[in-house]
């Protein structure tokens, strides 16, 4: 099964949480990758992401350029999470075809709310959008395996 999360940017909140869960998912049949719906080509994560994710996951990002969403992603995609409400709206009304797939994180993982997004805050802000993550695509990986989606 392959998983896109779609966040603003791709530098902080969706590449974090395709690392958390391609981590988590190492032994089953799930693979996660990110994109953003307003990308600047060429940005590269933030050095907050960067830390966070060499500190609790040890894995480098460092040099991960920023990816805009696209058809070819939405194809591969077998599920869309977006970090916020208005990424889910954006990506179902550009491409229509693949809204069946597309739900925020939260919606999936069966919270409300929103994901905080981090750019330009403090560490401590950082590490809060990471655990919250952390949560959200651990309920995530749960509920796929629960529903035999894999």
């Amino acid at each position: 099964m392959n998983v896109l999360f779609v966040c603003t940017a791709n530098v902080c909140r969706s590449p974090i949480a395709a690392e958390i869960l391609n981590k988590l998912s190492k032994k089953v049949d799930i693979i996660a990758d990110s994109a953003g719906i307003t990308i600047i080509p060429g940005s590269l994560p933030t050095e907050k992401s960067i830390s966070l994710l060499k500190d609790k996951l040890n894995i480098d990002i460092n040099d991960r350029e920023a990816k805009q969403v696209s058809i070819k992603k939405l194809e591969k995609a077998d599920i869309v999470l977006t970090m916020s409400s208005y990424s889910r709206d954006f990506i179902k009304e550009k491409f229509p075809k693949f809204k069946n797939k597309v739900y925020t994180i939260t919606e999936y993982a069966g919270v409300k709310g929103g994901v905080t997004d981090p750019y330009g805050s403090s560490v401590v802000v950082y590490q809060k959008t990471y655990e919250e993550l952390e949560e959200l695509v651990s309920r995530v990986l749960d509920r796929i395996k629960k529903e035999g989606s894999m």
